[in-house]
């Protein structure tokens, strides 16, 4: 089971190298179509939608690296006064009953849009864009599996964890 965790743990981090980048395209390419507008008079949807594109992609795919690292959002009030031991029980019934459920029920209500997005070949959202809707849909069903991945692999060291103390 261990072997598993570590393969995900890798899969996220490798998916993580390279999303990061996206970072500083996003950057690039808006300072691009700024000083396009406004030095040169000149717009491109395409451009403004690739923005959309890369900023959807790296959140999208990087989520699951951000739970891998323990960066996601939590609410620390009462959880970082507490032993290791009840920190461990609320992370397990929190993977158990709450994310691995939610990301199961995104996945599973999400998956006809895709399908059907695929099948049609989505075009752009707006006159002029990029015509590959599908593919930024596709992100969706791809940030399920990732999360669900990263919280078996998370789960499976909490519960091997807790069989050690």
């Amino acid at each position: 089971m261990l072997a598993f965790a570590d393969a995900v743990d890798r899969l996220n981090q490798r998916v993580a190298n390279v999303v990061r980048w996206l970072a500083l395209t996003m950057v690039l390419v808006q300072f691009c179509i700024v000083i396009g507008r406004y030095v040169f008079g000149y717009n491109s949807i395409a451009a403004q939608e690739s923005v959309l594109y890369m900023h959807a992609t790296l959140f999208m795919l990087g989520a699951g690296y951000t739970l891998l690292v323990d960066k996601h959002v939590r609410v620390d009030v009462f959880y970082a006064k507490l032993t290791e031991r009840n920190r461990r029980r609320i992370d397990i019934f929190g993977h158990l009953f709450l994310l691995l459920p939610s990301m199961t029920v995104l996945l599973y209500w999400s998956w006809p849009s895709v399908r059907n997005s695929w099948k049609i070949l989505e075009g752009p959202m707006s006159v002029g864009g990029i015509e590959a809707v599908f593919l930024l849909k596709s992100l969706i069903p791809a940030f399920c599996c990732l999360i669900i991945l990263q919280s078996l692999s998370l789960l499976i060291r909490l519960l091997v964890q807790g069989a050690k103390s």
